[in-house]
């Protein structure tokens, strides 16, 4: 295992910053998730670490050694790819084994940790079937299994669930995280999804053109996002941004309630919301509609308004009528409406 450490790292294709003035420090044993939106800058991020790509300025160190001019197989890394990259003419065991063989590890050694790497993710009974033999969520875990294979000092995953569906999705996510647990290799790992990043990370840094916007623990990016782009970023559905009074006001779905069901604070934002949608999620409801009198799309990028409610509790909410809703203060985010920047947190 080992920490790493990137420093004011730019990666160009031409005139494109895919990588624009990056500092990061990830702790040995770390998990750290890089989450944006495609053309962000988040694998060209990773693929620099790995050596896939060239950096045009900056330093990379794994360790206390600096990488920038190694090739990625002498920077003792793993990398699994949304993908998979299996063989499909390789069984199984080939598979796991093949970074071990291209290293001329003896077969013994091989075998012993082909067998440990199989064990980890519970596939030691598919080692002799071919990868069209197997399920997506079998395919992954091989692809796991060969990246742990050599024991890097640092495992690289970029977007390994995306082609999972949504029920695999969870329990890989639960078992990538308990697995974390176990061995403890500094991670990164990218995504597009918050969900993920919110569930993987220890912590998160949210990525926009090439820069970081927010690194931090997920329930504090979550809570008091650094400027709106995080705030619409983060959280699903994300926070909710209205003018009101002359400033940018930002809180979470979740948080905005109806008067009635739920009493607010004396010093609570009170809101007039017109509901215009509604939709049944079975536990939960969302809420869809506008502040009337206020605008809902600040800095330039509409957004509606949601009011996520727990659907046994909401009883007189009807479509297409006005009621009466509150934000209690401590929830309330708020943000310069020039730069965009949070001038205000909310209470912990």
């Amino acid at each position: 295992m080992a920490k790493l450490t990137v420093r004011d790292l730019h990666t160009t294709f031409g005139s494109v910053k895919a990588v624009d003035g990056v500092s990061l420090d990830v702790r040995d044993g770390e998990f750290l998730v890089l989450l944006g939106a495609s053309g962000s800058g988040k694998t060209t991020l990773m693929r620099t670490i790995a050596g896939l790509e060239k950096s045009s300025s900056g330093e990379v160190m794994i360790g206390d050694r600096v990488v920038n001019g190694l090739p990625p197989n002498d920077r003792n890394i793993a990398m699994v790819f949304q993908s998979y990259a299996l063989y499909p003419h390789k069984t199984v065991a080939r598979n796991i084994s093949f970074p071990l063989e291209a290293v001329r590890t003896d077969k013994a050694k091989t075998k012993e940790r082909v067998e440990w790497a199989a064990n980890l993710f519970g596939i030691g009974h598919l080692l002799d079937r071919k990868p069209r033999m197997l399920s997506g969520g079998e395919r992954q875990r091989v692809a796991l299994a060969r990246a742990l294979v050599r024991e890097p000092n640092l495992f690289l995953l970029d977007e390994p669930l995306s082609n999972l569906d949504a029920k695999l999705r969870h329990q890989a996510r639960h078992e990538l995280k308990k697995l974390h647990h176990r061995i403890g290799i500094t991670t990164i790992y990218v995504t597009h999804d918050q969900v993920e990043a919110m569930g993987l990370g220890e912590r998160v840094a949210v990525m926009n053109f090439g820069k970081i916007e927010q690194i931090g623990q997920p329930s504090d990016i979550y809570r008091e996002p650094a400027n709106t782009f995080v705030a619409r970023f983060m959280g699903s559905p994300a926070m909710n941004l209205i003018n009101h009074g002359g400033e940018t006001l930002g809180f979470h779905p979740e948080n905005l309630l109806p008067v009635g069901e739920f009493q607010p604070d004396p010093d609570s934002l009170r809101l007039r919301f017109l509901v215009s949608g509604l939709e049944d999620l079975g536990a939960d409801l969302l809420l869809y509609g506008s502040i009337p009198g206020s605008d809902t799309s600040p800095m330039g990028e509409g957004v509606d308004v949601i009011a996520k409610l727990p659907a046994r509790l909401v009883t007189s909410i009807e479509v297409d009528k006005e009621a009466d809703f509150f934000v209690r203060e401590r929830y309330v985010n708020r943000f310069d409406p020039v730069t965009g920047q949070r001038s205000a947190s909310v209470a912990a």
